[in-house]
C-alpha cells in the first residue's frame, strides 16, 4: 500500500510547530526517477535527498484560520533505514482557532496514493487522511499549549 504518514507537532518546549514527513524510500526513489527520467538511488545522493524534499514541500501545505498556505521553514532530510523525513517548521502562532491542510505528494504518480496526517500537541491526537479526491481539509484546534 503506498503512504506516507506526517507528524505535526505543537511543541510548547521548542516554541515551533514540527513537521516531519515520513516516506518508503523506495516509493520515493521510484516518483523521483520518473520525475527527472533517470534512476535514482536516495541512499547515496544527497541532492537526490533535497530534490525530493522540494517535491514534499511543495505537494504539502497548511493554513492557519483558512484554507491558504502559510510560509514553512524548510529544516532538512535525512535517510534513516527504509525511510526518508523531510522537517519543516514554523513558529506556533498565538491564536489559532482552525487548521487546515492540502497534502497531494506522491498522488499525481499513484492514484491509491494515502497521506496521513497526525496532529499532536493540541489535545487528543488527531489525523486526516488524503486519497487523490482531497483538497484541503480542517481540523478545529481544541486547546494552544
Amino acid at each position: 500500500m503506498k503512504t506516507a504518514i506526517t507528524q505535526v507537532l505543537f511543541n510548547a518546549r521548542s516554541g515551533n510547530v514540527e513537521i516531519m514527513h515520513r516516506f518508503y524510500v523506495h516509493d520515493a526513489e521510484h516518483a523521483l526517477s520518473k520525475i527527472v527520467g533517470r534512476q535514482i538511488h536516495l541512499l547515496d545522493d544527497a541532492g537526490a535527498q533535497q530534490q525530493f524534499a522540494r517535491y514534499v514541500s511543495a505537494h504539502f501545505a497548511m493554513g492557519l484560520g483558512e484554507p491558504k498556505p502559510t510560509s514553512l521553514n524548510f529544516v532538512g532530510q535525512e535517510v534513516d533505514g527504509k525511510f526518508i523525513w523531510v522537517y519543516q517548521e514554523l513558529p506556533i502562532p498565538a491564536q489559532l482557532t482552525e487548521l487546515w491542510f492540502r497534502f497531494d505528494a506522491l498522488q499525481d504518480h499513484w492514484p491509491e496514493q494515502i497521506n496521513q496526517i497526525n496532529l499532536e500537541g493540541l489535545g487528543k491526537v488527531r489525523s486526516l487522511q488524503f486519497t487523490r479526491e482531497h483538497d484541503w481539509q480542517v481540523l478545529r484546534v481544541e486547546s494552544q499549549p
